[in-house]
């Protein structure tokens, strides 16, 4: 599955963004997805994850973005996205769509997700 995140750029502290994550390979809601990060000099890190659609579409987020970032997805654009709202300075990293087929307890763990794609870039300032 390759995979294609956009939508990054630079916004102020307090602003908002959404990412999209699009595919020409594979049909994505039979996949649990997920968004990572990796910010400067930083190891990367699970941000939030949806279910494959036939796991009724369940989210999970990572205690910093819990509130203010939403994971979705639009079946019929086999599109995923995160919304990202009241973005801190903190959220600046570049940031992955991928896919795991590992079970949905285990989505936070980034060891599991494979295909990660291109990422995008997003920059908050202060």
């Amino acid at each position: 599955v390759q995979l294609q995140a956009s939508g990054g750029g630079l916004v102020q502290a307090g602003g908002s963004l959404r990412l999209s994550c699009e595919t020409s390979g594979r049909t994505l809601s039979n996949f649990h997805m997920g968004w990572l990060r990796q910010a400067p000099g930083k190891e990367r890190e699970f941000v939030a994850a949806i279910s494959r659609k036939s796991y009724g579409g369940s989210t999970r987020y990572a205690d910093s973005v819990k509130g203010r970032f939403t994971v979705s997805r639009d079946n019929a654009k086999n599109t995923v996205y995160l919304q990202m709202n009241s973005l801190k300075p903190e959220d600046t990293a570049v940031y992955y769509c991928a896919v795991t087929q590992i079970l949905w307890a285990y989505v936070d763990g980034i060891q599991h997700y494979n295909n990660w794609g291109q990422g995008t870039l997003v920059t908050v300032s202060s």
